[in-house]
């Protein structure tokens, strides 16, 4: 038995779900865009319980005072396109004896109907518990006074370090007084390192070592456990990835389809050295696909790559390329 495990948007369905429902409130992709920043700006301070991703938490509020409910979200999410090659490559995958999983931060309602549509079943899907009937269950008016103040400020302020202090201010003082409570204990973001949890937590029920694991990831979300990967010898894979990702794999896939990756697939279950192979078809593949071999890269090969990746990005991603 292999095991690969796959972030779910970006390498296998570009759409980002959560963005997508929240730009059906009024103003909703500002304020998606203004919490995805605060996101990177919380997650690259190291701020202490907080995780890559955890902008799942932070839009909550505003979607509950904009009555978005759970069929919001598997309408949003049944137009979800998927990636190119992406469906064949992972029945190829299953019919060649690899366990696929899937490790993303995506609410439970987006990450299951798009694993079932790849032929992941919900039982191999790490994902974000989103309880939201249950959240509307703690509203008060109050509260949605408090949310609605801090959602004018979002869109009336546009010095970012001021409105940053704001949103300290609501989400680790003012939010916690309300019946909500602690959005962040309410709604678990599967992002950073709890995705480094949830990889260990699968290898080990199979016995595994993650020096025998390929990871595939292209964010903020992933960087952890691309490292995590990587460190321990085995492959990790960046597909179209962003800044945040790239330096921690050691191979970087980029493209409009995501077949190839089917190559090194083929190459571990053979016992090839898949590093060489990466270096091997870099030569070969420099377009569409490209393929870039990360290990021992150095700081201008990391940016070119990054570069390239950002093109990538947006033409398989459009407007949630531009998110962390």
């Amino acid at each position: 038995m292999n095991l690969i495990c796959f972030d779910l948007e970006g390498p296998l369905s570009p759409q980002d779900n959560a963005y997508e429902v929240t730009s059906l409130v009024d103003n909703g992709e500002v304020i998606f865009e203004t919490l995805s920043r605060y996101d990177d700006f919380l997650a690259l301070a190291g701020r202490e319980n907080y995780e890559p991703g955890d902008t799942l938490a932070l839009i909550v509020p505003f979607l509950l005072i904009h009555g978005i409910t759970e069929k919001d979200i598997t309408d949003v999410s049944s137009h979800a396109m998927i990636v190119a090659g992406a469906k064949d490559l992972i029945a190829k995958l299953k019919a060649h004896n690899w366990d696929v999983h899937i490790i993303s931060t995506s609410y439970e309602q987006h990450a299951c109907q798009i694993g079932a549509s790849l032929g992941v079943p919900s039982d191999h899907i790490a994902c974000t518990r989103f309880d939201l009937p249950g959240l509307y269950g703690r509203l008060a008016e109050d509260d949605i006074a408090c949310i609605r103040c801090i959602e004018e400020d979002i869109l009336n302020i546009d010095d970012e370090k001021e409105i940053f202090k704001k949103l300290d201010n609501f989400y680790f003082r003012e939010l916690k007084e309300t019946a909500l409570g602690d959005i962040f204990s309410q709604v678990r973001v599967i992002g950073g390192r709890r995705k480094v949890q949830a990889l260990e937590e699968i290898a080990a029920s199979h016995n595994i070592a993650l020096n025998e694991v390929i990871v595939v990831g292209d964010s903020i979300t992933d960087f952890a456990m691309l490292r995590r990967v990587r460190d321990a010898g085995g492959i990790a894979i960046v597909f179209n990835g962003n800044e945040y990702a790239v330096p921690y794999a050691n191979i970087a896939l980029c493209g409009t389809d995501i077949g190839i990756l089917w190559e090194f697939a083929q190459a571990c279950t053979r016992g090839d050295d898949v590093i060489e192979l990466s270096r091997m078809m870099e030569q070969e593949y420099r377009d569409d696909p490209r393929i870039d071999c990360l290990v021992d890269a150095d700081a201008d090969k990391i940016a070119a790559v990054v570069e390239v990746h950002k093109r990538f990005r947006k033409l398989v991603r459009g407007e949630a390329a531009k998110l962390g």
